[in-house]
């Protein structure tokens, strides 16, 4: 990838022995994970494995059975508590945005700004157009309704509001399903250039085995109640009959060598 983590910052994530359950259905059994400052960490898994819950879990709306999780040095409670601590620390995109429909886009980035009761009108007004432009939407995006807005652009205003207190981590759940493969690859890049200009941390729940290829550091691959974490080419490597399946069809298989040639590329041009 194109900005490798600071392992010596320590992990933005640490997820240790998580447990959760619903019901008589145990989802996660002792899973443990570390996500390292500055990383996209890719999230797979077959239906039914946890990827959401795991999202959710980590930023303290769900409460696991069992396990310890500590986000940004903050030992997470699930009683909001650690959430209300970590305001503006951390951002997430839901899947389809998750807009408020009766919000102009801009009064949609404006809410976590609302929500600290300390920024001035006029100041939420001029951040919510930076940000606006930040994620590459036109200006006049800003007053105009989710309903006005095609896929790719609710995408990235969701995203927008996400960055609206300039968090450290940023949650994506499935940020380019639904988009064209040109849409899908425009909001690859827009990840890595704000990786690279902000510094974030990115955990992203993807299917996409293109921006898995493109633009993950590593993928935690959810299998068996548990996670495998480590880069595509080690995966492709593991034995494990559903992770075999899944990095060695044909559409991964093409994923992984665009990815390889466009790295091969880019090192001829730097050489």
């Amino acid at each position: 990838m194109e900005e490798a983590p600071d392992p010596g910052a320590g992990p933005a994530i640490m997820v240790r022995g998580l447990v959760s359950r619903f019901g008589s259905q145990t989802v996660h059994d002792g899973l443990d994970l570390d996500v390292q400052r500055g990383e996209i960490l890719g999230v797979v898994g077959g239906s039914g494995t946890g990827k959401t819950v795991l999202l959710r879990t980590i930023i303290g709306l769900q409460r696991p059975a069992a396990g310890e999780v500590v986000l940004l040095g903050e030992h997470v409670a699930w009683d909001g508590t650690t959430t209300a601590r970590l305001a503006g620390r951390f951002g997430m995109l839901f899947q389809e945005g998750a807009l408020f429909s009766a919000l102009t886009v801009g009064q949609n980035i404006e809410v976590p700004m609302r929500e600290r009761g300390d920024v001035p009108k006029r100041l939420m007004d001029e951040l919510a157009r930076l940000k606006v432009g930040l994620v590459g939407l036109p200006p006049d995006a800003c007053g105009k309704f989710p309903s006005q807005l095609s896929g790719g652009m609710k995408k990235r205003a969701g995203l927008a509001r996400a960055l609206s207190l300039d968090p450290e981590v940023v949650f994506l759940d499935e940020p380019t399903a639904g988009l064209d493969p040109i849409g899908a690859a425009a909001f690859d890049e827009l990840i890595l250039d704000l990786r690279r200009s902000l510094g974030l941390t990115v955990v992203m729940v993807t299917h996409d085995l293109d921006s898995l290829a493109r633009i993950c550091d590593r993928i935690a691959v959810l299998v068996d109640k548990r996670i495998v974490v480590g880069t595509m080419a080690a995966l492709m490597r593991d034995e494990h009959p559903w992770i075999q399946e899944y990095f060695h069809g044909p559409r991964a298989r093409a994923a992984f060598d665009t990815a390889a040639r466009g790295n091969a590329r880019v090192g001829g041009e730097e050489n």
